[in-house]
């Protein structure tokens, strides 16, 4: 870390404490050639990877799309705000965990599928019968067949 009084490269950490509920460390500082003390912080950069579209568009990912989704299949139903802010937060660490720079639309689609099924069904049912295009009384009958099982 280069001091930012002097420019200097050597600098020592005197003292580091974990912040922001400990995911931030604040680190204290001090230059080996001026002595001048200053302050860091350092938190963990996580990048989500870019989606592609089915039309094979590429973009980044975006939250509150995921986000918009969820909560209008699950409108007016019974579900928490913490169980929502779970499901994207679970949905988000999978997207990660691939280790993918792009991931496929599909594939965000069938995890919020997954995540509504465990949350409410009739949200499923929802979300399903957009995701799917569902065109015709016989295809809910499926879903909602599929879900019996």
């Amino acid at each position: 870390m280069h001091c930012p009084f002097c420019g200097a490269n050597d600098t020592k950490v005197i003292d580091s404490r974990l912040v922001a509920d400990g995911h931030q460390v604040r680190r204290r500082r001090q230059c080996l050639a001026c002595s001048e003390r200053y302050t860091t912080f350092e938190t963990a950069e996580l990048v989500m990877p870019h989606v592609i579209k089915t039309n094979g568009s590429r973009e980044p990912f975006n939250e509150e799309k995921l986000r918009g989704g969820i909560e209008r299949a699950l409108e007016k139903r019974p579900v928490s705000a913490d169980d929502i802010e779970r499901a994207i937060n679970t949905i988000k660490s999978r997207l990660r965990a691939t280790g993918e720079r792009e991931v496929k639309s599909d594939m965000i689609g069938n995890l919020v599928m997954d995540a509504l099924i465990e949350l409410d069904k009739v949200a499923y049912i929802r979300f399903a019968s957009v995701y799917r295009s569902f065109d015709d009384l016989r295809e809910f009958g499926e879903a909602i067949a599929k879900l019996e099982k």
